[in-house]
């Protein structure tokens, strides 16, 4: 299993080379590949290279399933491929899925700019997050192919930089209009009327509509709803998670403080929960959803295969 090394971006572009399901599990623990979509790509394609090799397949699924405790996507792609007769062709299926959802979700999210729009996002919800259009970014890809984007601004997004390392890497390599911004600078912009609305992704939505993504989306979203802006979160179906009644059941992931200081004394979570009453709407492959969420978001009768 081949990987793009996101580590090293935008310096480098590295292949990473994973030949078992612990160094595919490696892989997403230390953020070599990462998003909730792409990790679940990236776990079902473990699953099945496991299976190829001969591994124990319920020690791969544990190891794998242990990588990261946050985004939902994961457990239920190692959930399909494990059900699977053919555990590769269900992993290329996912991964086939995944980037048609992303192409779905962004038209409808498009559909929710105006002409001239100067959006704010936070981390990364590219191809890169995702294994293909993207979510958020995705997005923001399409109103701009619309015509509909002016500009977009760039959370650096601590502690990691995704959004300066990565959403602007991708933004530059598509030619949309950016400038990155400290994560602090957010609410002055806001304040000075050069943001129209923000776009997030999501790691894990819970059954009422609380959403857990990045650590720093929870107080944009009070910053939205102070300025009166509107606050999207877009995300596939498969990061919907009915069986989390509400954000307080959603183990937040905590990283190594290292990676914030190597000098003092560090907590360092890698997501916070956005509540839904902060959000102005959820979008999915299968159209934008509003409050009350635990009737508009998609049942499980609902989502695709």
């Amino acid at each position: 299993m081949v990987l793009l090394d996101q580590r090293r971006l935008p310096a480098e572009e590295i292949e990473l080379e994973c030949r078992s399901s612990a160094e595919v599990a490696e892989a997403i623990r230390t953020l070599a590949i990462r998003g909730a979509p792409a990790i679940g790509v990236a776990a079902a394609y473990g699953y099945a290279l496991a299976v190829a090799r001969g591994e124990d397949p319920e020690e791969a699924a544990a190891v794998l399933a242990g990588s990261r405790p946050t985004a939902v996507n994961l457990t239920w792609a190692l959930g399909e491929v494990r059900a699977a007769a053919d555990p590769a062709e269900r992993a290329r299926e996912i991964h086939r899925d995944e980037v048609d959802r992303c192409r779905r979700m962004a038209a409808h999210a498009a559909d929710l700019l105006d002409a001239g729009t100067r959006a704010l996002t936070h981390c990364n919800t590219g191809g890169l997050a995702t294994g293909g259009y993207g979510t958020a970014l995705g997005a923001l890809r399409a109103a701009s192919e619309r015509g509909l984007l002016s500009h977009v601004w760039v959370d650096e997004t601590r502690p990691l930089l995704q959004g300066a390392r990565l959403t602007a890497w991708e933004l530059g390599a598509l030619g949309i209009p950016y400038a990155v911004i400290v994560d602090s600078a957010a609410g002055g912009l806001m304040a000075a009327g050069e943001v129209d609305c923000v776009l997030v992704g999501a790691d894990r939505i819970a059954a009422n509509g609380d959403a857990a993504n990045k650590v720093g989306t929870y107080p944009l979203a009070v910053l939205a709803r102070h300025h009166g802006l509107p606050f999207y979160v877009v995300a596939p179906t498969s990061t919907v998670d009915l069986d989390t009644p509400s954000g307080e059941a959603i183990v937040i992931e905590q990283r190594a403080g290292g990676e914030v200081t190597t000098v003092f004394p560090a907590r360092n979570p890698a997501f916070d929960v956005t509540p839904a009453g902060l959000i102005t709407a959820i979008v999915t492959e299968q159209g934008v959803h509003r409050a009350p969420y635990e009737q508009s978001l998609p049942r499980p009768e609902q989502v695709e295969a």
